[in-house]
């Protein structure tokens, strides 16, 4: 199953290059948290993609999205399970 976490415009670019120190903590760039009204102390989902049992990408959400987007896809399936009586 595929879900859209946002309806993002079809325009990927490279906007930062960040390096990671020896503690495992990256530092996004000012000017991209700006851009992406990222605030302190937002969670951000980080989102694996594998290819032949390696992880070759990661992307990063903010996490509202994604449970907004699960809430989405899955609601409708989860539905007559909820409404169940016990």
């Amino acid at each position: 199953m595929v879900i859209s976490v946002s309806k993002c415009e079809d325009t990927c670019r490279i906007d930062a290059v960040v390096t990671m120190d020896a503690k495992g903590q990256i530092v996004l760039p000012k000017d991209l948290r700006e851009k992406a009204s990222i605030k302190p102390n937002e969670k951000l989902a980080l989102v694996a993609c594998e290819k032949n049992g390696e992880v070759c990408c990661i992307t990063m959400v903010k996490a509202d999205r994604l449970v907004g987007a699960v809430t989405k896809a899955l609601g409708p399936l989860l539905k007559p399970i909820t409404e169940q009586e016990v």
